[in-house]
């Protein structure tokens, strides 16, 4: 039996990246699948990669910044698979950088809305139904940037640090009823958001020096991340609640530094 087998999950952001990588692993850890994005082609690229691989999987294409999709989401879940055990709330936006004398009002609440507020609404609309069956886990994507500055642009960063809160208050406004809220922090991770970092690397014929500030000296690939979602959404993790785990190398664990340190 898988790790997640008969467990109902929905991940979000599934169209590329982590959440496509999650997708494919908690599929063939047993779990049944809705998985979200806001691009239709891509989450329906992922849905027919998991089915491919044997895997039972609905896919929409809605915005996980929206209280009404979200709504849509969760009910959608209970429709086909009679419940929600597993959340992945994984869809952010980076907002790109922007100086900050540039910076809008409006530029910080679309990063907001989705990176913050789209976390907080599953944890909303789909606990109370964990609650009722005394159970369930859920994962948001958080980010090293939302523990430290310099791995992220204000409002990313602002948001993330949002989420690691969120978590944290959530797990404990639920307490007592078995459901567990958690968050990953990932490094740097290759995927569709940080593409602009890593081709223009390949361009500059820089990119061995991707990732190098971290202990492990490279950047990191969405399965890893998924691993770590995998754990957080299983029985493994039945006394993990609350935690904002950094999945990056070991980059959070210093400050910079240059050269290789006299220890």
């Amino acid at each position: 039996m898988g790790r997640l087998s008969g467990k109902r999950a929905i991940i979000t952001g599934a169209g590329s990246g982590i959440g496509r990588a999650s997708a494919l692993l908690f599929a063939a850890e047993g779990a049944k699948l809705v998985i979200v994005d806001r691009v239709e082609d891509a989450v329906d690229e992922t849905a027919k990669m998991v089915r491919d691989a044997g895997g039972t999987v609905t896919s929409i294409a809605a915005d996980a910044g929206d209280e009404a999709a979200v709504i849509g989401i969760v009910g959608h879940c209970v429709k086909q698979y009679d419940g929600v055990d597993v959340v992945f709330a994984n869809a952010g936006i980076s907002g790109g950088w922007v100086m900050l004398e540039e910076q809008t009002p409006d530029y910080w609440a679309e990063i907001l809305r989705i990176n913050l507020i789209g976390p907080f609404l599953m944890v909303k609309h789909a606990s109370p139904l964990m609650v009722k069956q005394g159970s369930g886990s859920i994962v948001c994507t958080a980010s090293v940037a939302g523990l430290r500055a310099n791995a992220g642009g204000l409002p990313y960063s602002a948001s993330k640090a949002g989420v690691i809160s969120l978590v944290q208050t959530s797990a404990n406004v639920l307490i007592g009823t078995g459901v567990r809220v958690n968050a990953i922090c990932p490094g740097l991770i290759e995927t569709g958001m940080t593409k602009p970092i890593f081709d223009g690397a390949r361009a500059k014929g820089t990119i061995g020096k991707v990732g190098q500030l971290n202990p492990m000296q490279r950047n990191g690939e969405p399965p890893e991340i998924a691993a770590m979602a995998l754990f957080l959404a299983s029985d493994d993790a039945s006394y993990v609640n609350g935690q904002a785990i950094a999945v990056d190398g070991g980059l959070s664990s210093t400050h910079p530094f240059t050269g290789r340190p006299r220890g």
